[in-house]
This record gives C-alpha cells, structure tokens and sequence, in this order.
C-alpha cells in the first residue's frame, strides 16, 4: 500500500506544479487558509519545518504577491505578524485543486463500479489511519 500511495502522491505533488506553485509552496498556501491570522512561528510548527526555514518561504511567497502580512496577530506582540492569503494565493490553491481534482475524476472515469465501491470503502479506513495519534 505504502508504495502506491506514494505514486498518488507524486503524481498530485506534479499535477500542483502545473499550476506553478512547488509543492511547499501548496503546503504552506494551504496552511495559512486553514489556520488565518497564523504567524510564521506557528505555521512552522504546523508543517515541522524550523522557524527560520519557514520564514525563507514566507518571504518567498509573500514577494510574489500569494501571501500578504495581515497586522499583529496577538495584541501588544509587535513582533508577531499574521498572515493571510491574498487573492493570488487563493486564485493560485484553487487552480491546484482544479487540477488534481481533474487528473483525479480523469482517472476515476477509467474505472469499474465495483473498483469504484472499493474506493469508496477504503476511505474510511484511510482517514482514520491518516488522524490516529500514536
């Protein structure tokens, strides 16, 4: 299973690219849509990346205008600046999540009903085995 799941991996990592973002560049972008208002030190924790690695990106991504300083994230903290995306970085996520949507159902199309069903029963299993805590 582990080697598959790699393959699907990489071929959406590669269908992202397409859409001219890396791949921690839809990682990070994705992020900071799920946690808004999160400064680098929190989304360094998220993504378990160092501080000042997760600020390189950040400055990367806010220069080519997808993320964009949204004032201190916590009161009377002026070091601390909170980040959300602009609309590039939205417009940007939604084109990869168009194309790995596509490539996906492109595939999909391609199987049986009973392959489909299969699928369909394994992710419920997949999720949970995705969100156990060791």
């Amino acid at each position: 299973m582990r080697p598959l799941l790699l393959q699907l991996s990489r071929q959406l990592r590669r269908e992202a690219q397409k859409s001219g973002l890396s791949p921690i560049d839809s990682q990070i972008l994705m992020a900071i849509r799920q946690n808004p208002g999160a400064g680098v030190s929190e989304l360094a924790q998220i993504e378990q990346m160092s501080r000042p690695t997760m600020s390189v990106h950040v400055k990367r991504l806010e220069a080519s205008g997808w993320i964009e300083r949204a004032g201190n994230g916590h009161a009377g903290d002026k070091r601390r600046v909170a980040l959300a995306l602009s609309d590039a970085g939205s417009q940007a996520l939604a084109a990869v999540r168009r194309s790995r949507t596509d490539w996906l159902v492109n595939r999909l199309t391609l199987l049986t009903p009973d392959e489909i069903a299969a699928l369909n029963a394994a992710v419920a299993p997949l999720d949970r085995l995705v969100r156990l805590n060791p």
